[in-house]
């Protein structure tokens, strides 16, 4: 039985659509094409997704890239409720060594650029061959700032808007919604 977003009450809590799921499945097509060509003469590529955001994403372009890679999981938190506390906790490691490895940090949002930070710092010190960050969106302040982060390879840019769907969340709720939307403002 097919049921629809409204029976579940998440359609009313959104604003409007920004990105549809049809492009978010061309832009991951780029990204894999992209990232394969950088990897291409590699065999020791490794995607870490964290938890819980970017699974959806994470498998998704796992899936469409054309070089031997493997892919683990890491856990962090900087949230509480709906507010960044500023502060990275590890709540789940990865189980893989990554010392020689490439790695490529998947992630489905950078809001402050905090997150990526922690992790990138994190890794470095465990002495991979690289590590380069794949994110499925950006907000627009981010980019404008003079910030110390650096995304390798982006899949969108969007304003500076609450948003849900595709692995983003609002208290848990909304993560399977195929796009990406925005929060109405009275919800988030």
């Amino acid at each position: 039985m097919i049921f629809s977003l409204e029976i579940f009450g998440m359609l009313k809590d959104i604003k409007r659509i920004l990105i549809s799921e049809e492009q978010i499945q061309s832009r991951i097509d780029e990204l894999a094409n992209q990232i394969s060509n950088d990897y291409s003469d590699d065999e020791s590529l490794l995607l870490v997704s964290i938890l819980r955001g970017a699974f959806i994403f994470t498998a998704d372009l796992a899936r469409k890239l054309k070089v031997k890679h493997a892919v683990d999981f890491i856990a962090v938190a900087s949230y509480n409720k709906s507010t960044s506390s500023g502060e990275v906790r590890l709540i789940s490691d990865l189980r893989q060594s990554i010392e020689g490895r490439h790695v490529l940090i998947v992630e489905d949002i950078v809001d402050s650029g905090t997150t990526l930070r922690y992790l990138a710092n994190l890794f470095r010190e465990r002495n991979p061959a690289s590590v380069k960050s794949c994110v499925m969106v950006s907000k627009d302040i981010v980019n404008n700032k003079n910030s110390n982060h650096h995304v390798d390879y982006l899949g969108f840019v969007i304003p500076d808007v609450w948003v849900v769907g595709y692995g983003l969340d609002y208290n848990d709720d909304y993560r399977t919604l195929p796009y990406i939307a925005e929060l109405k403002s009275e919800i988030s």
